[in-house]
Formats: structure tokens, sequence, C-alpha cells
């Protein structure tokens, strides 16, 4: 077989109307940024709530070269060298999440070219081990954590979901359980100090990839139920938020807000105005293959 590509082929794989590559950075995306977060905090919402929903729809519209500025948004360089690894990490993990929802080309092109642009001080601080290993030891736990995970977004209707899933291929929701929500979804117990997303960073998420993905309204109106419930479950256990609040600088904050239909309205709007700004400026991103 031969090795290489005849210039025609070439030319047709990484030709304009193909969209073959990342969007460019649009010049309002810093100062978009910069207006959520004062729009967060005026609402009481930390940054870690808030940079969960601007990282996923960014990464969702395929625009790499905007995380550095959304980083240096949440952790300036006057901030320390270990605020920004904190922020660091929580974009980096976005990024993981968002292949249940985008797929895996975009996060790996997103990661790679945000480790690129971090300063090295701080790319030499990030974590190098690996914590969603599967083994014989934990993978009865791992599906039981996204078992869980599913029945808080989803009831009452969880049962009947897997049953509607089965029916359009057998295995669909075997894949989603078992390749999503349990190893990905559902953060791994203990292993992660930096960048724990946490159950509510999970759906904020979840609702941010689908709404700026477009034409998947069914799953945008399940997940801001399934933050809604998220809220209310925090709430009933009376215990400390799960995630990236405990992490100091980078908490969620209020998230009592998120649950009201002014809290879910602004997260909506905040995904809709970087689609906007990256849309109009960068060009037509074009939507991924939609996941639940």
């Amino acid at each position: 077989m031969s090795t290489k590509l005849s210039p025609t082929l070439k030319a047709l794989i990484i030709a304009s109307h193909a969209r073959p590559n990342p969007v460019p950075v649009p010049t309002a995306i810093a100062t978009l940024y910069a207006r959520i977060s004062r729009e967060a905090e005026s609402h009481g919402v930390g940054p870690g709530a808030w940079l969960c929903i601007a990282a996923g729809a960014t990464l969702t519209l395929n625009c790499p070269a905007a995380l550095p500025l959304l980083h240096a948004q949440i952790a300036p360089p006057d901030a320390g060298v270990e605020a920004q690894v904190r922020a660091a990490e929580l974009i980096r993990e976005v990024g993981l999440k968002c292949i249940s929802f985008n797929g895996i080309p975009r996060t790996i092109n997103a990661l790679n070219a945000f480790r690129a642009a971090l300063p090295g001080n701080v790319t030499s601080a990030l974590s190098t081990t690996p914590s969603r290993h599967i083994t014989h030891s934990n993978v009865s736990a791992i599906e039981a954590r996204g078992r869980a995970l599913w029945d808080s977004i989803y009831n009452p209707f969880e049962v009947k979901l897997l049953g509607k899933l089965a029916a359009a291929h057998p295995d669909l929701p075997v894949h989603i359980l078992d390749s999503h929500y349990g190893p990905l979804l559902a953060d791994p117990p203990g292993e992660m100090d930096l960048g724990r997303v946490g159950r509510i960073g999970t759906s904020l998420i979840a609702i941010a990839c689908l709404r700026a993905q477009a034409g998947v309204g069914p799953q945008v109106l399940s997940h801001v139920f399934g933050l809604r419930k998220g809220v209310e479950e925090l709430a009933g256990q009376k215990k400390e938020h799960e995630g990236v609040e405990t992490d100091g600088e980078l908490g969620m904050g209020d998230i009592q807000w998120l649950r009201g239909d002014e809290g879910c309205e602004w997260v909506l709007d905040v995904v809709d105005r970087v689609t906007g700004v990256i849309g109009r400026e960068g060009g037509e991103a074009g939507a991924a293959k939609a996941k639940l």
C-alpha cells in the first residue's frame, strides 16, 4: 500500500469548505469572559461554576486558542503558580468530560493546544498520574457510581429512559453507563486533589456542551433538570457541596441560585453569548455530533 497521498487528495482533506482547522480565537472573547466573571460574582456564583460553563462551550465550539484567555481570567499571572495550576487542572478536567458530549478529537486538540500555551512553571506542576484506570478490584464501584449519577440526573425517568435507549440499540445504554457515566462523568473518589468538577460542575458542562452544539434540545432540557436535582440533593444531604467548591478560589459559590429559573436562564445565556462571539468572529464552528 502506498504511504503517500496525492496532492489532490491532500488538498481535499484540508479544503476550506470542510473546516479542517479549529476556530480562530475571536478578539472579543476575553472581554466576554471578564463580563461573565463579574456577573457570576454579582450573583454569588463561584469561578469554578462559570468556568465549567464557559470552558464547556468554548471546547464544543472548537476554539482551543481561547482557553488560555479563559485561564488568565480565572488565574492571572500575578495570582501565583499555585492558582494557575489549580485553574489549569480544572480546565483539563472539563475538557476530559466534554468527550461524553462532543467526542474525543476536539478534546485531544484542545487540551494539547492548551498545554502548549501555558507557562513552563505551570505545565511542570500539572498532574501526570491518571485517576481512572479500570481494574478487577474497582470495576463494580465504577459501575455503581455511574448508575448513581445517571439516576440522580434522570430521576424519576431513569429506568424508562434506559429502556428507550436499549430499544434503539441494546448496547446503547451499556456504552453510555459503562464507558461514560461510570469511568468518566462520575468523579473518581479520593485520587483527585485538583481539578475535581463534582456533581454540579458535571451538569453545567453537559448543559454548556449540548446548548453550544444546537439541535439537541431534549438533552439540554434533561440536563437542566439534572442540574436542579443535583442542587436539591446536595441541599437535602446537608453537607458541603461536592467538587471544585472545596478548592478555595475555584469554588462553586451559590449553587442554590443556579437551581432557580433566573439562574438556569443565566447559564443558557452565558453559553449563547460565548457561541455568538466565537461563531460571529471566528466563523461557523460547526456542531459536534451529539451524545447523551
